[in-house]
């Protein structure tokens, strides 16, 4: 039995693999560095393996304090992007007006422009409103590129959804809410599932915008920054590297598995 897929020529595997171990081996040196003995500097081979520094990792108060921020920010983040991406993206599938292209464009716009770009913006309209650095200012931060995520999975879907289910919902006698429940989110469902997992990760890690928005306060990554500027312990900071991979490499893996099937995948670009 043959298959009609062609095969890919020798020639492309091989840079394809070249170009996975190009991404993928300084990600591996990462996680060999979170056990090696060595404490100041970095050696190939290192010297031994060792466990202790994930022990040390777990008694440093300071990895759980950015830790939590980050956790507490992405997650208050990723709540904003569910509500005003979902209803940007209904509002924008749902009915045609004038001005709707440019609306579209305006919300994906910062997922497009640099972080900085975003970053000093926010600094300054903060500084003219006399508006103080806080966690709060980190979510707005956040918030402007999460919404992106979202809103670019369910406008997807939204657009691939019959708009005669909902006509037959409410013609047989539901109401909005009714409709949504019953119809729009179980359609809709794993799309915002996938843009919210992905508004987690990105804003899990995201350092351009919140050096701009944080004051004084640290997340996670800005915590490893400072780490490798001014390093106490070295594999402290490799063991806090692989728990950010971790973190942030399972829900965009799970996003990918939930939209699979869909012709148009967004979220990416950040």
């Amino acid at each position: 039995m043959h298959s009609d897929t062609p095969r890919a020529p020798w020639g492309l595997k091989l840079a394809a693999g070249a170009g996975l171990v190009f991404m993928i081996a300084p990600l591996l040196l990462i996680f060999v560095y979170a056990f090696t003995t060595e404490e100041r500097t970095y050696q190939w081979p290192p010297p031994g393996l060792t466990l202790n520094w994930f022990a040390v990792t777990w008694g440093r108060a300071d990895v759980w304090e950015a830790l939590t921020l980050s956790v507490q920010v992405a997650t208050v983040s990723t709540i904003i992007a569910l509500i005003l991406g979902t209803l940007c993206a209904a509002a924008v599938s749902g009915s045609r007006f004038f001005g709707r292209e440019v609306i579209s464009l305006l919300v994906i716009l910062p997922i497009a422009l640099p972080g900085i770009i975003t970053g000093l913006a926010l600094r300054s309209a903060f500084g003219m409103t006399d508006i103080p650095f806080s966690f709060w200012t980190i979510v707005v931060g956040h918030a402007t590129f999460c919404v992106v995520t979202v809103y670019n999975n369910a406008v997807a879907r939204f657009r691939r959804t019959s708009g005669s289910l909902i006509e037959a919902s409410m013609d047989l006698g539901a109401d909005q809410f009714q409709t949504f429940r019953h119809v729009i989110l179980p359609n809709i469902g794993t799309a915002l599932l996938a843009g919210g997992m992905l508004a987690f990760a990105l804003s899990f890690d995201e350092v351009i915008v919140t050096t701009f928005t944080a004051g004084q306060q640290q997340t996670l990554p800005i915590w490893m920054l400072e780490e490798l500027v001014r390093p106490r312990q070295r594999p402290v900071t490799n063991v806090v590297a692989l728990i950010v991979v971790l973190v942030t490499t399972i829900p965009i893996l799970l996003a990918f598995y939930l939209t699979r099937d869909g012709d148009q995948i967004a979220g990416s670009g950040k």
